[in-house]
C-alpha cells in the first residue's frame, strides 16, 4: 500500500479547511461591501501559515522524512504561539468593537474559549511529543477550530438558505452556526473512529463548539455576556497579544527544547 494513502482523510482536511477559509474570508476581501483591515490580513496569513507547516509536516511523514519533519517541527514554537497570539488579540479587537458600537460581540464566547482551546491542542501536543501519532492529530485537530468559524461565515456568504436578508431573516446566525457545530462533530467523529485510541483530539475539538455554546447559554441566563465583552474588549491588543505569545512559547519551550538539545548531544 502507497503510504500516502494512509493519510488520505488528513491530506482531506487540510484541503477541504483551506478551501473554506478561502471563502470564509472572501466576502471580506471581494464582497460587494467588501472592507479589509490590517487584522484581517494578519488573521488570514497566520491561518494558511499554520496549515502550511501542517501540510508540509504531514507530506514529510507521508514520505518517511522524518529528518526533516523534526527540524520543521521547531518551527511550531513560533507558529503555533504566534496563531494564538493573533487569536487572542482578534478576539480582543471584536469584543472592543462590539463594545464601541453599541451592539455587543455575539461571538464573544465562541472568539475567547476557540483562543483558550486552540492554545490547550497545540500546548497538549508537545506535552505528549513522544506518542507520535497523538502528538499528529493534536495539531491537525486545531483546523476543525478553523473549519467552525470558517464555515459559518462562508455558509452565511454563499448558500441561499443562511443568507441574512433583514431583521426576519437574523434566526440564520443561529441556524448557520448550528450547521457548522454539527459539521464540525461529525468530521471528529469520523477521525475518532478512524483510530480511537489518537483520535479523540479530533472528536474533542469537534465537541468545543457545543461546549462553547453551552458555557454562552449559561453566561447570558446569569447576564455575564456583555460584562465579558467589556472586559475582553477594554484589554490592550498588543500587551494581549505579547502575553499570549509569551506564555505559550514559554511552555512549548519548556517540552521541545531539552529534546532538542539531548537528540544534538546524541
Amino acid at each position: 500500500m502507497n503510504r500516502a494513502s494512509q493519510y488520505v482523510l488528513e491530506f482531506a482536511l487540510i484541503a477541504a479547511v483551506m478551501l473554506i477559509s478561502v471563502l470564509g474570508f472572501w466576502d471580506i476581501y471581494f464582497g460587494a461591501d467588501a472592507d479589509s483591515q490590517p487584522h484581517h490580513h494578519l488573521h488570514l496569513a497566520t491561518d494558511f501559515m499554520w496549515m502550511g507547516v501542517l501540510l508540509t509536516q504531514l507530506t514529510l511523514i507521508a514520505t518517511r522524512n522524518y529528518a526533516i519533519h523534526r527540524k520543521v517541527g521547531l518551527a511550531v514554537l513560533v507558529a503555533g504561539p504566534l496563531l494564538v497570539a493573533t487569536t487572542a488579540m482578534l478576539s480582543v479587537h471584536s469584543a472592543h468593537k462590539g463594545v464601541v458600537s453599541g451592539e455587543g460581540d455575539f461571538l464573544i464566547v465562541q472568539n475567547v474559549m476557540v483562543t483558550l482551546e486552540l492554545g490547550l491542542l497545540i500546548f497538549l501536543a508537545f506535552l505528549l511529543k513522544h506518542r507520535r501519532k497523538l502528538h499528529g492529530y493534536l495539531l491537525l485537530s486545531t483546523l476543525i477550530l478553523f473549519m467552525g468559524i470558517a464555515l459559518f461565515f462562508a455558509l452565511i456568504s454563499f448558500v441561499p438558505q443562511f443568507r441574512i436578508e433583514g431583521p426576519e431573516t437574523f434566526y440564520r446566525f443561529q441556524t448557520a452556526a448550528i450547521t457548522g457545530q454539527v459539521t464540525c462533530l461529525a468530521v471528529g467523529l469520523l477521525f475518532f473512529i478512524k483510530d480511537r485510541r489518537n483520535g479523540w483530539p479530533f472528536l474533542a475539538a469537534g465537541s468545543c463548539f457545543f461546549l462553547n455554546e453551552g458555557i454562552r447559554s449559561l453566561l447570558a441566563r446569569f447576564g455575564l455576556i456583555d460584562p465579558l465583552t467589556e472586559l475582553v474588549g477594554s484589554m490592550s491588543q498588543p500587551l494581549t497579544f505579547a502575553a499570549s505569545f509569551a506564555l505559550l512559547f514559554s511552555l512549548l519551550a519548556g517540552t521541545a527544547l531539552p529534546a532538542a538539545r539531548r537528540a544534538r548531544a546524541v
